[in-house]
């Protein structure tokens, strides 16, 4: 029979010493599937030396010798590839178990004639879907065989696989069935610190589905300061088994939610069986991801990781920036103050709305998120579950390895091997003050397209220009980097191909309204595939990557260098004023007639897309590179490098200099800038100002004894650290500076051990709220004095504007 279906996911068992590959997906009726393939087997190649090629039968012979009863050597085949681009005799050896892959590539890597082994860390699940050109959320039809009962596993079928699944055209607007999505997270009673799951207990489990249901699981109180979170914990489990989630989501709980839920269900004996196959409980996988079998776990957090625009990461920060959910809007509690609320029937109903509310903000940022999410794994071919915990770095090597097979390329091995350094993309000296009517230029994904006309990769880079022959080399400037002309090289053909394919999706678009789903659909597709495109670049540069390429990611940013000063003298020539530079950016006075001249010489004499970004009314650049404040036509304000966008000076800073821009961009008036500082620091001083606008954040980057100075985020660490609380390395620390003597690092302290009242005050105007106004308002010559002194005769904006 033929099914038709949706693959969620693919993992693989070894099942009486045969390997089976275990696709889950979603059939056309709607049905949760499980289809069994048997049929594949684990294979990797041995390259052979050069002077070797006329013995590849003699050193296929040695192969199969090295065969081993419990997964003997099955085939041993000599076979074409390409190798950096050029045509490679090589083994294709294949055998019957995955793991024992690891073991015969050190073998034969040990063979005379051998140069390398590769393809041999290539995880035996996705070498299936890499060879059957199948993606998540993309449809295929198959051959199969209905195989009847199976109680390991909790879905509606199981099948086996009699033929290759084959791809499914659909209509865009059938693309997606209706999953079903369950978010989570838990609450701890943690009365002695950080939460330690031998000690203490899960107190709150909250759930929301897509099917609009919301519950609570509560711990049982066994006495005063007793709880028993068993039954929690099991109706949590029973919960999840009977809504049966295609995809669950929660926020940090890869590192959080599900490591505890998994240690402390140990502890208090229930087994968290909560995936499709029965008995498989959830365990943290290769990139960091807890891996639920036959389900899809999304932690939020790793895409909130990627917007750099919110330096605070909370759940209720992150809701409140995407329009999730006003942080005025819902419960507020600190986390040290749970076990208080808990332990209080009166205030125990509040905690319970603040749980709720968190699995809320999470449902509804899994409504913002799951999208692209879903988009970037259908588009990379990696599993919803772990592409967002990849780095972006990850995302296009699989893409890549996948191009790679597609044009008979073998893909390289990861090398351990140190950074380096190159020099990067222009950035030119701002003119310093105020200007008005600024056109903001922005180059199309400039360096992929570089490396298009360029033909840059590490297949096409030439050491000996006699290799040049005959079509001649693309020579970079300053850095004199060779790259082959034809044939089109690797990284050439698969971003031709990734630019053609986002054209193609964004014409699609163009069929249906904004508004509709499938336009919906199509627009997170495409920003999937720019996503991918505009990393390519910065992949090669990347000590990790396996196609790395230094002298390619130095011979771009060359090319990116000729390609800006040079649109820089021509603008200059036509008479505009150009006021910045920044890698494929550039800031000049807004002439209408000029600036669609600029445009068609970049385009027709350069041979690349520029376009007008943005047009600011008024713009503020300081001396320094990359900081500048700018007013947009719709009344937005762009701040740029200065602190407001910095993670390491307090909210209310960051408040302050916002709005001082704000102001004075708007209305021109230096002196209402200074007025509003005034009012907040009388505020400060009358105790009218959060203590939370006060937290100053820093991440600790290593550990606390490898710190040679005592910083104050070091202290306040340690502080927490004798009071209880676990601190880890990469967590973020977040203190306030208190009153007393002494250098202001030992007067650092955990925010949540620290009174309204004991706030350094001082320090706080000194240090945080009048330096980050001066940033602004310095240019105009305004002191610190004067921030802090009584009112000052009008100074307006325009007295200061560029000449």
């Amino acid at each position: 029979m033929k099914l038709d279906f949706m693959l969620l996911d693919a993992s693989y068992e070894v099942v009486g010493r045969e390997p089976v590959v275990v696709l889950w997906g979603v059939s056309s009726t709607g049905e949760r599937v499980v289809l069994l393939d048997r049929r594949f087997r684990p294979y990797f190649y041995a390259l052979l030396a050069e002077g070797y090629e006329g013995q590849a039968d003699r050193i296929a012979s040695r192969v199969r010798a090295l065969s081993k009863p419990r997964s003997p050597i099955l085939r041993v085949d000599v076979v074409e590839r390409k190798y950096f681009g050029r045509p490679r005799k090589v083994l294709k050896i294949t055998t019957v178990l995955p793991e024992a892959v690891r073991e015969y590539r050190e073998e034969v890597r040990r063979l005379e004639g051998v140069e390398d082994v590769l393809e041999a860390d290539i995880r035996f699940a996705m070498r299936y879907l890499i060879d059957h050109r199948m993606f998540p959320f993309a449809w295929y039809r198959v051959e199969v065989e209905d195989a009847g009962r199976q109680p390991g596993f909790r879905v509606d079928r199981v099948y086996n696989v009699v033929s290759d699944p084959q791809p499914l055209e659909r209509d865009p607007s059938q693309a997606l069935p209706e999953l079903r999505v369950l978010a989570f997270d838990i609450e701890v009673y943690a009365k002695r610190g950080s939460p330690l799951a031998e000690r203490d207990p899960v107190i709150i489990i909250a759930v929301k589905t897509s099917g609009g249901d919301e519950r609570v699981f509560t711990a049982t109180e066994r006495g005063p300061g007793r709880y028993d979170d068993r039954d929690a914990i099991a109706e949590f489990v029973e919960y999840v088994r009977r809504f049966d989630p295609d995809i669950i989501v929660g926020y940090n709980s890869n590192h959080f939610d599900w490591p505890y839920l998994m240690a402390r269900s140990k502890v208090v004996g229930v087994k968290l069986d909560v995936g499709r196959r029965v008995g498989a409980e959830p365990a943290t996988s290769v990139h960091g991801h807890v891996s639920i079998p036959g389900r899809l776990n999304v932690d939020l957090y790793d895409y909130a990781e990627e917007m750099h625009e919110i330096k605070i990461k909370t759940l209720e920060e992150v809701a409140e920036y995407l329009g999730v959910m006003r942080k005025s809007e819902r419960v507020l509690i600190d986390w040290w103050e749970i076990p208080k609320y808990w332990e209080d029937e009166r205030r125990r109903p509040l905690l319970i709305r603040y749980a709720l509310d968190d699995v809320r903000a999470t449902y509804g940022l899994a409504e913002k998120l799951l999208p692209f999410a879903i988009q970037l794994s259908y588009v990379t071919g990696v599993p919803l579950d772990q592409v967002g915990a990849m780095s972006v770095g990850f995302r296009l090597e699989w893409y890549l390895m996948r191009a790679a097979f597609e044009m008979g390329e073998l893909v390289p091995n990861r090398v351990e091997r140190a950074g380096e350094t190159y020099r990067g993309a222009v950035v030119l000296t701002p003119l310093k003050g105020v200007h008005e009517n600024v056109a903001v230029l922005d180059f199309s994904s400039m360096y992929p397209n570089i490396m298009i006309k360029y033909n840059v990769g590490p297949d096409t880079l030439v050491r000996d220009p006699s290799e040049c022959e005959p079509h001649g080399c693309n020579v970079a400037p300053e850095v004199g980097h060779r790259f082959r002309r034809e044939p089109p090289g690797f990284f050439k053909t698969v971003l031709e191909n990734l630019i053609k394919l986002r054209k193609a999706v964004r014409e699609e678009m163009k069929k249906y309204p904004p508004d509709s789903p499938e336009y919906r659909l199509l627009d997170e597709r495409q920003k999937a595939l720019k996503v991918l495109a505009n990393a390519s670049y910065g992949y090669m540069g990347w000590a990790g990557a396996r196609w790395y390429c230094r002298q390619c990611a130095e011979a771009v940013t060359a090319w990116g260098r000729n390609l800006i000063l040079a649109a820089v003298e021509y603008a200059r020539k036509l008479g505009l004023r150009v006021i910045y530079g920044d890698t494929d950016s550039l800031f000049v006075s807004y002439d209408e007639d000029k600036i669609r001249r600029l445009v068609e010489y970049v385009e027709r004499e350069l041979g690349f897309e520029i376009k007008l970004e943005k047009v600011y009314r008024r713009v503020f650049f300081t001396e320094a590179k990359k900081r500048y404040a700018g007013l947009l036509a719709d009344g937005r304000v762009d701040i740029v490098g200065f602190e407001a966008v910095r993670g390491d000076w307090c909210e209310l800073a960051k408040e302050v200099q916002a709005k001082v821009a704000e102001i004075v961009l708007k209305t021109g008036d230096v002196n209402k800038a200074i007025d509003y500082v005034r009012r907040l620091v009388a505020e400060l001083r009358q105790g009218r100002v959060q203590l939370e606008k006060l937290v100053i954040w820093k991440t600790l980057s290593k550990k606390l004894e490898e710190y040679e100075a005592e910083a104050p985020h070091v202290v306040a660490a340690k502080r927490m650290i004798e009071a209880g609380y676990r601190v880890q390395v990469g967590e973020k620390v977040g203190y306030v500076i208190v009153r007393g003597s002494g250098r202001v690092s030992s007067r650092a302290w955990p925010y949540f051990m620290v009174r309204p009242e004991q706030i350094d005050v001082d320090y706080y105007v000194d240090h945080q709220i009048v330096p980050a106004a001066l940033r602004i308002l310095g240019y105009f010559g305004i002191t610190d004095k004067q921030l802090k002194a009584a009112a000052a005769g009008q100074r307006s904006l325009f007295d200061f504007l560029a000449s």
